[in-house]
């Protein structure tokens, strides 16, 4: 068995990635995807700097015209970025997660991974979707997964199918479950923004302080 990994430089999917080596082998390969998204270059550097720690090949694409569909804060520099409080994280998930969603990017980054590899004859995908963020995000929950499995049973000739060993989790567990395997946790980016530091204060950095603060 041997994988592709579709790497955001973030937590999700480099604990998924290490969580996938440790019990089944070979990771292959990975890929990162600049969208648009305003922390590309700092989730591209973290994404290298995953693939190299754990050993594996990192390729990086782009897809301009899927950050040119929307004006998400996720992609538009110049849009005020949601900043909930930390005990209002899951009042307000619904509405900071409208304000961030970009039109299908999971279905099209995951579609575009499966190609890739088939293209390598590599016959696992590996996502990072987790059940923290499926409460707001059905693109992370466990119908989606299986709804792309399906669809990749004929659209790859049942070559590849996916891998998501964070699905059930939380943000707190997979904190946990990485440290266990030794997930390379600090080369990770989660920061909606893109500056030097993380902002501390978007809805991404304030679910990873909850999470370090539960681990």
């Amino acid at each position: 068995m041997a994988a592709l990994t579709l790497l955001s430089g973030g937590l999700d999917s480099t604990v998924a990635t290490a969580l996938f080596a440790a019990k089944h082998g070979e990771v292959a390969l990975g890929l990162f995807v600049d969208y648009g998204q305003r922390a590309s270059a700092r989730e591209e550097h973290a994404a290298l700097a995953v693939g190299h720690a754990l050993g594996f090949e990192v390729l990086v694409t782009e897809i301009s015209l899927l950050g040119q569909l929307s004006n998400a804060a996720l992609i538009d520099r110049d849009a005020e970025l949601p900043h909930p409080e930390l005990d209002q994280l899951d009042v307000t998930a619904a509405e900071t997660a409208a304000a961030v969603w970009v039109p299908n990017r999971n279905g099209v980054l995951v579609n575009l991974a499966a190609a890739v590899a088939e293209a390598r004859g590599l016959d696992k995908l590996i996502v990072g979707f987790n059940a923290e963020e499926a409460a707001s995000f059905p693109d992370n929950s466990a119908r989606f997964l299986a709804n792309l499995d399906a669809c990749l049973e004929d659209s790859t000739m049942g070559r590849v199918s996916l891998a998501c060993p964070t699905l059930h989790l939380d943000k707190a567990a997979i904190l946990r479950a990485g440290r266990e395997v030794g997930a390379p946790i600090d080369k990770t980016w989660s920061c909606y923004d893109g500056g030097a530091e993380p902002c501390g204060r978007c809805e991404s950095c304030v679910r990873r302080a909850r999470a370090e603060a539960g681990a």
